[in-house]
């Protein structure tokens, strides 16, 4: 039985951990946000479930509208990559992608992340803003150079990605 706190206005968007059985529709959710990369079902079921703690879902409505996949990096768990932000169509405008990267920085296991790392293309206008805002916010520092090359590291079959790094501030580092 549900009661009035169980039941969310249409349209309301909440943030969770990830489970092995939102893998087919966190793929499906990354194959229809064109331009992103797509992976094998398999890899977003892997990482729905072996890095669930570092990863975030977005619902609304009962339908999956969004999602951040990431990990600390094995050589400095004081950094957090974020692989891919996903927002459905159906979410866009209402600041989903901050939203969840922010649910992400709160989590208990990120709470000894310093610096937020992912790579994006240079024309990838809608990542720039969202890491941009993000840094913004934090009032953190925003660095990039090109690191994996469109000719060294794609042999010309990708653009150039950019690692961008947002160092937070000490003073804003989450308790937990």
């Amino acid at each position: 039985m549900h009661t009035l706190h169980d039941i969310k206005p249409k349209g309301t968007v909440t943030f969770r951990k990830p489970v092995r059985e939102d893998g087919a529709a966190i793929w499906q959710l990354i194959s229809d946000c064109k331009p992103l990369d797509e992976n094998s079902m398999y890899c977003n079921l892997l990482q729905a479930d072996h890095f669930r703690d570092t990863c975030v879902v977005a619902e609304m409505d009962g339908e999956i509208v969004g999602w951040v996949s990431g990990y600390l990096l094995p050589h400095d768990e004081d950094t957090l990559f974020v692989w891919q932000v996903a927002v459905s169509e159906a979410a866009r405008g209402k600041g989903v992608g901050g939203r969840m990267l922010n649910a992400l920085l709160d989590r208990k296991e990120c709470r000894g992340v310093r610096r937020m790392q992912t790579t994006i293309t240079r024309d990838n206008d809608a990542s720039w803003a969202l890491f941009t805002k993000l840094a913004d916010k934090q009032d953190a520092l925003l660095d990039d150079q090109a690191h994996f090359t469109r000719d060294t590291h794609f042999v010309g079959q990708h653009d150039t990605e950019h690692m961008v790094t947002i160092t937070l501030p000490a003073a804003l580092r989450r308790a937990a």
